[in-house]
């Protein structure tokens, strides 16, 4: 069976002080192995200050932006890919100062699907 998703900021709710569409519906008995996520944010913010045990990686969709991880910083555009190791604190930010700027869209995968296995149950 073919699930069809499309990523629409339309579909995205507040999350990590930004907009975020939660994208792996699962139809089997367990839960999936891994989560994904279609990010946006606006030119001129940031996203909250996010720490986790689980591994992402950020695929760069559209715009540019600044991704710091644990002191360390690396600017970003369409088409970057981006591996944040587990355990490190870290922010996207857009400095755009107008909506000519754009928005910054990315994909992260991330992996367990759970930052601590009492979600699952929460």
């Amino acid at each position: 069976m073919i699930t069809k998703l499309r990523i629409d900021p339309a579909l995205a709710r507040d999350e990590f002080g930004m907009r975020c569409q939660r994208l792996v519906p699962w139809h089997g008995g367990d839960e999936p192995p891994l989560g994904a996520m279609a990010c946006f944010l606006p030119p001129g913010s940031s996203s909250d200050p996010d720490c986790h045990s689980q591994d992402e990686v950020m695929f760069v969709l559209g715009g540019s932006g600044r991704v710091e991880l644990a002191g360390e910083s690396t600017d970003v555009t369409a088409g970057d890919v981006v591996v944040l190791p587990g355990g490190l604190e870290h922010v996207v930010r857009n400095p755009g100062t107008d909506a000519d700027a754009g928005t910054l869209r990315w994909l992260s995968v991330y992996w367990p699907l759970y930052d601590n296995p009492r979600e699952a149950t929460a």
